[in-house]
């Protein structure tokens, strides 16, 4: 009686899983298909099975030449915003958790908040930062952040450093202060520190922080959208040129959305167990 007990619930709990796990990925798949099928085929009834794919969708966006560089772009605005976001995250958390600053745990809470305001609220004054902040007279300087990766890599600190903070803080706060203690009295600094001890013992959190802000950037849409124009365009500003006067090229729309998808995909697939070890990383304490 026990036994099939158990067999239900194991079967019970799978099922729902199962059903969650159906429900998430349909849009996914939905996507697939559509990029699988030309505009003859996509006014065709819906369904969800491909029975041929038309692979012109994909060739005619990886050929061109304008999307190359946008994926360009966002390789190289995520990763360096990424990268970028770690080191002073890593910094930020280690003075909050080991100095004993007055007010530090507003000042945490503080940054915190700066992730929790819609960021729509933040558009036009960064608008006027970006075009404004480094302008000669009624010209325009070489060093606008307007539409430079410079200015995206910076814009997406705001957002994702509070993020990296609060992620690392229960992390460096798990690790023993008496380490730091013993390293100051064998001569070491703090830089030697955070080397050589920090850094090691909180790697599985530095990497979670690091792919999370990753794919953060990657995704972010709204304000790639509305302070570049051509230079520094994401691949997902991308997706706008496809919605023409003439109509919306649905399949090349879903096509560029999977290969933005797939470079995500693969980061978390190789990363997977390092998130888990980072988030459950300080959870439970002696």
């Amino acid at each position: 009686m026990r036994r099939t007990r158990q067999i239900i619930d194991y079967a019970l709990t799978y099922g729902l899983w199962i059903v969650v796990a159906a429900i998430t990925l349909l849009p996914v798949w939905w996507m697939i298909v559509v990029s699988a099928r030309s505009r003859v085929e996509l006014f065709n009834a819906p369904d969800l099975i491909i029975r041929s794919f038309y692979v012109q969708n994909y060739t005619d966006v990886i050929n061109n030449r304008t999307f190359q560089g946008y994926m360009i772009n966002s390789i190289i605005i995520s990763t360096a915003n990424a990268v970028l976001v770690t080191v002073l995250a890593l910094m930020a958390t280690y003075a909050l958790s080991r100095y004993k600053l007055v007010g530090s745990d507003n000042i945490f809470f503080t940054t915190l908040t700066q992730r929790m305001a819609p960021p729509a609220a933040f558009l036009l004054p960064l608008f006027l930062l970006f075009t404004q902040l480094f302008a000669v007279g009624e010209g325009r300087s070489r060093w606008d952040l307007y539409d430079s990766h410079l200015g995206l890599i910076l814009l997406y600190c705001v957002f994702n450093l509070p993020f990296a903070i609060w992620l690392l803080k229960g992390i460096i706060d798990a690790i023993p202060p008496e380490l730091d203690e013993a390293a100051f009295v064998d001569g070491a600094n703090t830089f030697h520190v955070i080397t050589r001890i920090i850094l090691p013992l909180a790697a599985p959190g530095l990497a979670v922080t690091l792919i999370l802000s990753w794919i953060f950037a990657w995704n972010e849409y709204l304000f790639a959208a509305t302070l570049t124009a051509f230079e520094a365009r994401t691949i997902t500003t991308g997706l706008a040129e496809f919605v023409t006067v003439t109509g919306t090229n649905w399949g090349a729309m879903a096509a560029v959305s999977t290969l933005t998808l797939i470079p995500s995909v693969i980061v978390v697939i190789f990363a997977q167990r390092y998130i888990i070890a980072g988030l459950t990383f300080g959870a439970v304490k002696d």
